[in-house]
């Protein structure tokens, strides 16, 4: 055999050695990362990580005795913007005493005492506020009266309002008010209407709250209550589905009422009665009295 055939011969096992080999080698480990791990992100880099609070605690006083102020409050903190927009709010609270804790900034906060309240500009830092908001109110209470004695409060109304320039009724705080409420008001002088029944008794009365004090007033009406019957003999049954009007005597009508016997309270006063019943029109003048609660009868004659 030539060199060349040799040299052939020899190298056709030593690749399929090489073969087998590479075939048991195992198989390269992957490729290991030696960069280290990025840095951890700060609490105000995460996304909803919460940012620090500090506490906010404020309390109430009246202006004139700096008394502390213990019911009735409701709490507002308004947030101030860097952009200039419009403050919002970020808390509420109706506790006498509240606590919030809110993150340091500034702050606007408003205390509620049933009509009056009082504001103040709060900067909070990292160490927590103990402030306090004046507030110049007093509360008052209504009740009504004939002569000596008390009138139910279901049967009364009241309307509070503000003078304004020579106007007993002014502006109006609040139409709803009822007998022994307790109504908180700004220190001032108010007028006051209170109705009682649902025609025309009404009284009216200025009344001064002053800053810490409740003021108690007692409206007194002259009024009565009345039945209202059409019947065909004195004292005699009732007849039912009557259509009453009270006049005036110069004709106004002030209380107009369907039934056998309704009831109407009135004012102290002359008035005029006049009953329908089946196509037929009667009348009588009558008188009510302050205190003396009566049947007014019309005769079906």
């Amino acid at each position: 055999m030539g060199g060349l055939g040799r040299f052939a011969a020899l190298l056709v096992p030593a690749l399929a050695f090489a073969q087998v080999a590479l075939a048991q080698a195992p198989a390269p480990a992957p490729a290991v990362d030696t960069m280290p791990p990025p840095a951890a992100q700060s609490v105000q880099d995460q996304p909803g990580a919460q940012a620090a609070v500090a506490r906010l605690a404020v309390s109430a006083q009246f202006a004139s005795d700096r008394k502390p102020i213990r019911s009735g409050l409701n709490w507002r903190i308004l947030s101030e913007t860097a952009d200039g927009s419009a403050p919002r709010i970020v808390a509420r609270s109706a506790d006498a005493t509240p606590n919030f804790m809110l993150p340091p900034g500034n702050y606007i906060v408003h205390a509620a005492y049933g009509f009056a309240s009082g504001t103040k500009r709060i900067s909070l830092g990292s160490q927590g506020v103990n402030d306090q908001v004046q507030i110049s109110a007093g509360a008052l209470t209504l009740a009504g009266s004939i002569g000596d004695a008390p009138i139910p409060a279901g049967l009364l109304s009241f309307q509070v309002f503000v003078p304004l320039q020579g106007n007993s009724e002014g502006r109006l705080v609040t139409g709803e008010a009822k007998a022994g409420d307790l109504i908180r008001l700004p220190e001032g002088t108010y007028h006051v209407v209170s109705t009682y029944g649902d025609s025309n008794a009404i009284q009216r009365a200025d009344v001064r709250v002053e800053t810490g004090k409740v003021t108690d007033a007692t409206l007194h009406h002259r009024a009565a209550k009345v039945t209202l019957k059409l019947v065909a003999a004195a004292g005699g049954e009732a007849f039912a589905g009557t259509a009453f009007s009270v006049l005036t005597p110069g004709g106004d009508v002030i209380r107009e009422a369907i039934g056998a016997f309704p009831q109407v309270i009135l004012a102290e006063g002359d008035y005029v009665l006049i009953a329908r019943q089946e196509g037929q029109v009667y009348s009588r003048d009558f008188k009510v009295e302050s205190g003396i609660d009566r049947d007014i009868e019309v005769l079906a004659k």
